[in-house]
């Protein structure tokens, strides 16, 4: 006898069932799209509509006189840019003197930098007008000069010196000098190793390191007429128009001369606000300011702070 089977779905009940699920899915999704539609046509539009006529955000910009703000005169925006800066400067205020006499291949000098002086600008650099100086002697009846520990250390002195006397950026030819954060930098890369002043490698390293133009350097380190002869060489004191003719001797020999005249002869002397502060010499820490405790950090940062408030 022939047998009659059931006929098969050909598909399997779980892909029946997974069909039903998506149809389910689809059916929600839907429905949840046509709730947001309703949502958005029922309070988004009506917000939106007055925000348009009531947010500030969505009101053309004018002046008081009710002008087009870009129709204004451009000398406006340069009153803007004057007054500015005017408060900028009040704000800045009267920074105090801080100055370290050192030679740059001193063991004396390296251990006031590292330290005091770097340390202490850390928190007081925007308080401070800070400036480097260095002794040794300068020749009245000509251009020689002479340093402690040798050739070498003028050599650094000078390189030093141009650092901190050069425009910035470097093509500029508007007279600011380089930045204290760059210049004290590379002062202390090359101070910490002093052994290795001039080696060049060693000088572009630094230079690389704390942003500043070793070429310009070089060159400024390598002219060799003094404010005697060129007016404009001395940068810091002289003619700053021509900021190319900067020569490292003529910087050297007006602080050799500087140096002198306020007998200042220890590396490394810090003056505050133009009085002697502490002196490092022979290794140990020598009539310093507040019962002996010049040479700490703390005391430091903490007066130059009250002499800032003092003033501002």
């Amino acid at each position: 006898m022939e047998k009659y089977g059931l006929e098969r779905d050909p598909s399997p009940p779980r892909f029946q069932r997974q069909d039903r699920r998506v149809s389910h899915f689809v059916r929600r999704c839907l429905v949840a799209l046509c709730i947001c539609l309703v949502i958005y046509v029922a309070f988004y539009r009506p917000h939106a509509s007055s925000r348009s006529n009531s947010d500030p955000e969505s009101i053309p910009e004018t002046n008081d006189d009710g002008k087009d703000p870009v129709q204004q005169p451009l000398s406006a925006t340069l009153d803007d840019v004057e007054t500015s800066e005017s408060s900028f400067d009040a704000a800045t205020g009267h920074r105090v003197p801080l100055e370290a006499h050192i030679m740059s291949k001193c063991p004396d000098a390296r251990y006031c930098l590292d330290e005091l002086i770097v340390p202490a600008m850390v928190q007081i650099h925007d308080k401070v007008k800070f400036r480097l100086s260095f002794i040794g002697r300068a020749s009245n009846s000509s251009s020689n000069v002479s340093c402690m520990h040798g050739p070498s250390e003028c050599i650094g002195n000078m390189l030093l010196l141009c650092a901190a006397n050069l425009p910035f950026p470097p093509e500029t030819k508007n007279y600011t000098k380089t930045p204290t954060v760059r210049s004290l930098g590379f002062a202390h890369c090359l101070i910490s190793n002093y052994q290795r002043i001039p080696e060049r490698a060693f000088v572009e390293d630094c230079a690389l390191e704390h942003g500043v133009d070793f070429r310009a350097i070089n060159e400024c380190a390598s002219r060799q007429f003094d404010e005697v002869d060129e007016p404009s060489g001395g940068g810091d004191d002289g003619d700053e128009s021509d900021p190319d003719k900067i020569s490292g001797l003529a910087l050297l020999r007006k602080s050799f001369m500087r140096n002198e005249r306020l007998g200042i002869r220890k590396s490394c002397t810090v003056r505050v606000d133009k009085k002697i502060w502490c002196i490092r010499d022979g290794g140990v820490w020598k009539d310093c300011a507040q019962d002996g405790k010049g040479g700490e950090v703390p005391t430091l940062v903490e007066h130059i702070e009250q002499l800032w408030k003092e003033r501002n």
